[in-house]
């Protein structure tokens, strides 16, 4: 018999011991975790080294700003206007009140682009007004829309104003809007202008951007000054190095602006100090939605309605190749049909796409936003999850991202978790929108505090009235505008909703928000969801439903204006953080308002949304559509006369017992008897309550009991929130 050892069963096969197998996985377990480190590391440096450069300007702690003897100013740009403007507005000094942001924090929320494009940037450094030879861009024109100006600082070479910045987007640099732009407020009061980070701004947009399509529109008309023009922009050395590059540019972006203009055209002014951004944002989102088919189908009602003929639109599809109806690129089908169709059936396309934006209302004050549960003056935005960068998406949507939707083959990572499924083709959501810095910028406001008001500038508070106000605070306030500690980190402000048959203020934006709806185009047959459970998108669908889906799938969609390591590296950031950087959890909203049902998902939006009053007195005007100058004004009762139909009401004659029925709006000269905005004396904006979108009655809770002492104690008070 041998001796020799039986070789087990393992190494007659050359299989590896057990044992090895399990150090081999071990192994493999090692890396796959230090790869997930290293991933996890990059993106935190990726993270920390954008925020040291970002606030790397003038005011971050510069010898110069230090030592400096106008050290408030200097240090976040302010410029001083020694000149009147149209309402008589001038300042010598500018005064930054304590809110929780230092100078850098203030210059860092001014410039920080969020992918904004209104024009190319050469074009508005360069363009001027024919008519006068001045340039657009100068602070004298800028200053009369109501936009505070600044001095050059590192991140603002060419001295923009608060809230323009430029965006570079594929390559090419374009002016746009920054969340400053709209939430950046001043108060001027003898010669002392006080800024308000976060505030609502005075500005107005809608006048502004019509005069910029005249200008571009008289450039183009004028062979003399669109020559010096293509000049002026070609010897800047940017993105443009040829005359047929610069007209084919003006041409488009001309185009843009003047179809922009047309579809948003309101019969109700908005004036100074407020905007319909939603109906705005309806808007575009419905243009870039909308299928051929869909508007092939649209162009089929037209003539059946007459507006057009069959014979124009079987031109319009006839060439294959170029044909905005029967071609390929089916993207911006909307402007680019603009371009052909006349005025007649442009007015008629319109009434079958779009919805009119007649509601404007103030521009929100932004603190405390990121630690309410809902947002918007009707409630219409929940805080939670992927809320707060839905919510900045929608709003970059609205004031000029570059939009490229598209549908594209196969499927995508940001296709799926969208909700788009595991089958293709898919739409593919690439955009000018900076989710990073949206992201960034809502994590921002979390240390934004409202501001106190300043005894050392305005006119000290009556201490002696200060407590009988609280107590008529308590009762005729309390329950619907709760205290706060406004500078606790840990604080919450739940909303309290309140329906449109109690607080009885002007219905029209709340109401706008339900009714509106649209072609849901390349959002068919997906899901959204409403108070009241999923939504399943039908041919039609309510806008606000339209607005939540298309606004996720853009916060789905990675950056194409990076490159793919950056586009990684960001994207896992913002959606990591988003969800674990938000202690706001999904809840029911609180307050006195109709439910949202599954027979009417969006029935809690008829309501407005009241809100702590910490900072309230510098947020002039009052009521959501700004349609009372000042607190004073609004502890009044609406005279029935403006309650009435105007043309049987009558005539506008200025009453002390009730609220006014026309001021001027413009001035940002402050009141601190009545507390609010210079209202009279000067040439602005008349605001009418009597025009629709601007009635200023309901919410007149023990307006009609008090005495005029009662309102000059709650005033003192209100004034110490």
């Amino acid at each position: 018999m041998s001796t020799e050892p039986v070789k087990s069963v393992q190494s007659a096969n050359n299989e590896p011991p057990k044992k090895s197998w399990w150090k081999r996985r071990r192994r493999w377990h090692k890396t796959i975790i230090r790869l997930l480190v290293f991933a996890i590391v990059l993106v935190i440096l990726n993270s920390t080294l954008s925020r040291l450069y970002d606030y790397w300007d003038v005011g971050s702690g510069s010898w110069f700003s230090r030592f400096s003897g106008n050290q408030w100013n200097l240090q976040r740009g302010a410029a001083i206007v020694n000149h009147p403007n149209q309402f008589g507005d001038q300042y010598s000094s500018v005064r930054y009140l304590w809110q929780g942001w230092s100078p850098a924090d203030s210059l860092w929320f001014y410039t920080t682009t969020q992918g904004s494009d209104l024009l190319p940037y050469d074009f508005f450094m360069e363009l001027q007004d024919p008519a006068t030879g001045k340039l657009f861009r100068s602070e004298e024109s800028l200053y009369s829309y109501g936009y505070l100006l600044q001095t050059a600082t590192r991140h603002n070479p060419d001295a923009l104003p608060v809230g323009f910045a430029k965006d570079t987007y594929m390559g090419k640099d374009y002016l746009g809007f920054t969340c400053a732009a709209c939430h950046t407020a001043q108060v001027n009061y003898k010669g002392v202008a006080m800024r308000i980070d976060g505030g609502p701004a005075g500005s107005d947009l809608d006048s502004m951007l019509q005069k910029l399509s005249d200008v571009m529109q008289s450039t183009l008309a004028d062979k003399a000054a669109l020559e010096a023009f293509e000049k002026r922009v070609i010897d800047r050395g940017g993105n443009y190095s040829s005359t047929k590059a610069v007209d084919d540019d003006l041409k488009n972006f001309s185009q843009r602006l003047t179809t922009y203009e047309f579809i948003n055209r309101s019969p109700t002014r908005y004036g100074y100090f407020r905007l319909d951004a939603f109906g705005r944002i309806y808007n575009r989102v419905l243009e870039h939605i909308i299928t051929q088919d869909q508007l092939n189908g649209a162009m089929e009602d037209l003539v059946k309605d007459g507006a057009f003929t069959q014979k124009e639109l079987d031109a319009l599809r006839q060439d294959q190749k170029t044909s905005i109806l029967t071609g390929k690129q089916r993207d911006h089908l909307v402007f680019r049909l603009a371009q052909l169709l006349p005025l007649r059936a442009q007015v008629e396309l319109k009434k079958k796409i779009f919805n009119e934006p007649n509601a404007p209302v103030s521009y929100p004050y932004l603190w405390d936003v990121p630690q309410h549960d809902y947002v918007q003056w009707n409630g219409i935005v929940p805080n939670a999850g992927l809320g707060p960068i839905g919510r900045n998406a929608g709003e970059v949507i609205g004031v000029f991202a570059t939009l490229d939707w598209s549908q594209q083959p196969g499927i995508s990572l940001a296709s799926v978790i969208s909700g788009q499924g595991f089958s293709g083709p898919h739409i593919d959501y690439k955009s000018s929108i900076n989710v990073h810095n949206l992201r960034r910028i809502e994590h921002h406001l979390n240390s934004l505090q409202s501001p106190k008001w300043p005894g050392d500038i305005l006119p000290a508070i009556d201490q002696s009235r200060v407590h009988k106000g609280e107590l008529l605070f308590s009762k005729h306030c309390a329950v619907c505008h709760t205290n706060i500690d406004s500078t606790s980190p840990k604080r919450r402000v739940v909303a309290q909703m309140t329906s449109l048959k109690n607080v009885r203020t002007d219905p029209r934006m709340a109401r706008n928000s339900v009714v509106y709806d649209g072609l849901s185009g390349i959002l068919l047959n997906q899901y959204t969801s409403s108070g009241a459970g999923p939504v399943l998108i039908d041919q039609r669908a309510p806008v606000a439903a339209l607005l939540t889906k298309a606004t996720l799938s853009v916060v789905a969609t990675p950056s194409p204006n990076k490159n793919f390591i950056r586009r990684g590296l960001d994207w896992a950031d913002d959606l990591i953080t988003s969800f674990l950087d938000n202690d706001i959890k999904p809840s029911i909203k609180r307050g006195n308002y109709d439910p949202d049902t599954t027979a009417e998902p969006y029935a809690s939006l008829l309501s407005y949304k009241a809100r702590a009053l910490n900072g309230i007195w510098a947020t002039a005007p009052y009521l959501h559509n700004g349609s009372v100058p000042t607190l004073y004004d609004l502890l009044l009762p609406q005279n029935p006369e403006d309650a009435k139909d105007p043309i049987k009401a009558a005539p506008c004659v200025p009453n002390p017992d009730y609220r006014p029925c026309k001021f001027m709006v413009g001035s940002r000269e402050f009141d601190p008897e009545k507390v609010g905005l210079k209202s009279s004396g000067y040439d602005g904006f008349s605001f009418n309550v009597r025009l629709p979108g601007n009635g200023n009655g309901g919410h007149e809770y023990g307006t009609k009991v008090l005495s005029k002492e009662d309102r000059l104690d709650l005033l003192e008070y209100l004034k110490t929130l």
